[in-house]
């Protein structure tokens, strides 16, 4: 670039260069501080500043990845956050976001301590660390992981203030004392969010949750074998659990009134328990319920409404993903019967052929279960005379024109004198794999077709019920 239009960018107005930067990276954002002292205050005024170096994110497979990466990465991460954090002089600028990506090991006291005096001369509203580890911890021994907990300790010992201003932290593949998860809570005291990744305390103990701030909490494949006791929340809002190891309920809510949205996602084996949502919910009353079976074993077991009442009575939208097609539907009516205000109720029916093991001895190995996928659910269905006065909308994806998905859509048609309308979509596809819906199958594309399964739904009854189908090609999973 030559001096005259090198003179004419730095004339523009502060506002104008300001979105100039802001939709740079990172480093070419610490890079544009030598271009002249014009330019040098320039990335003092951002409010927003992620410092994320390399490709590198939560739960990687890191196989590929080597010590000299690692490093490199480290460094340029202990660089970026020095030159972009103090070289900014107090001002009258917000950072509205501080979001910091790192590696756990000998650097990561130095950025935390540069975050630390940050917090300390700056005006910071929303602030995060997430801390990676170098090796994936799903390929490391019990004393890697147990290691990677105690550098996790000694890095929150010796920035307890970077650490006392984070309102969101991210973790991955730690094994912490019993001591350590309520300790570090302790220090964290501004908290909102929180996910944990592949993670575990020592001495098979339950981990214990109690925090004033806490309104988000992400736990996503862990090892606690004894579960996971919400113990004291009282802003929790979102809850997300994603697959566990116990044998027992994986957690448990107890004081969290303001909890609104839970998602459960787990592939079934044989040794899993079902789970009674009355049970692991406890007295929360949540709005909108996500249940995943990743195409396998059902693991929730059908309750009554007076079980479900605190849990279900203003339960307003419920997402039933990845039943496994040999599964039956009828158990899925009992959410229609203990949630009197349910407004709609999604549900996705396929076998997901990029994620199941289909190898029989893979499956034995892995203790998946050899039993039908919806041995447990048997329920007494709804009673004759059962009435339903709020759901406006079924949605089911993977629909087939099959005796099963015309007896379970009357059972709701007789139920639910309000509703409004049924959306029958195809089968979602798998695009990783470019995998197309097989030739079998049922899913009406024809009028005349459609035209068929409408009067075998109706069944000679005269509902006014409209039945959509939103377009005969199949539906694209993304991911």
């Amino acid at each position: 670039m030559g001096g005259s239009q090198d003179d004419r960018l730095s004339k523009l107005p502060d506002d104008i260069l300001l979105n100039i930067v802001d939709r740079l990276g990172i480093v070419d954002i610490a890079r544009t501080s030598f271009l002249s002292k014009r330019w040098r205050r320039i990335p003092a005024m951002l409010s927003k500043i992620e410092i994320v170096v390399g490709s590198f994110h939560l739960g990687q497979d890191r196989s590929n990845v080597t010590s000299d990466d690692v490093i490199r990465a480290s460094s340029t991460t202990v660089e970026i956050t020095r030159r972009i954090l103090e070289n900014r002089p107090p001002s009258i600028y917000t950072i509205h976001r501080l979001s910091v990506q790192l590696f756990l090991g000998d650097d990561s006291i130095s950025i935390g301590q540069t975050v630390a005096n940050t917090m300390a001369t700056q005006k910071v509203g929303s602030s995060e660390f997430t801390i990676l580890t170098d090796k994936d911890g799903r390929k490391c021994t019990y004393d890697e992981v147990a290691a990677y907990g105690r550098q996790l300790r000694s890095f929150v010992d010796a920035c307890p203030v970077a650490f006392g201003g984070l309102t969101r932290l991210k973790l991955e593949h730690l094994t912490l004392a019993q001591s350590d998860f309520p300790e570090i809570f302790g220090i964290c005291k501004r908290l909102e969010f929180l996910h944990l990744f592949n993670c575990d305390v020592e001495i098979s103990s339950s981990l214990q949750v109690e925090h004033p701030q806490l309104s988000q909490l992400e736990i996503i494949n862990c090892r606690f074998e004894n579960g996971v006791d919400l113990k004291w929340l009282p802003k929790l809002a979102l809850l997300t659990f994603k697959g566990w190891f116990s044998q027992e309920d994986p957690f448990c809510v107890g004081h969290a009134p303001l909890l609104q949205s839970v998602s459960i996602t787990n592939i079934g084996l044989s040794y899993h328990k079902m789970l009674k949502l009355s049970e692991i919910l406890g007295k929360a009353t949540i709005s909108d319920l996500h249940l995943n079976f990743r195409c396998e074993k059902i693991w929730i077991k059908p309750e009554g409404p007076r079980q479900l009442w605190q849990v279900f009575r203003t339960l307003k939208v419920v997402t039933l993903d990845n039943i496994s097609e040999e599964c039956d539907l009828t158990w899925t009516l009992f959410i229609l019967q203990g949630a009197p205000f349910l407004k709609e109720l999604c549900i996705q029916v396929w076998d997901n052929v990029c994620d199941m093991m289909g190898d029989e001895e893979e499956r034995k190995k892995h203790a998946f279960s050899e039993e039908r996928k919806d041995k447990g659910t048997e329920w007494e269905g709804l009673a004759s005379d059962f009435k339903h006065h709020n759901l406006a909308v079924l949605r089911i994806y993977g629909f087939q024109a099959e005796c099963k998905f015309f007896e379970f859509i009357r059972s709701v048609m007789e139920a639910a004198v309000d509703l409004e309308g049924i959306y029958l979509h195809n089968r979602v596809l798998c695009k990783r794999r470019n995998i197309m819906v097989p030739s079998t199958s049922k899913y009406p594309k024809t009028y005349k077709q459609k035209m068929s399964v409408r009067n075998k739904i109706y069944k000679g009854n005269c509902w006014m019920v409209g039945i959509h189908f939103p377009g005969w090609s199949a539906e694209v999973l993304q991911g």
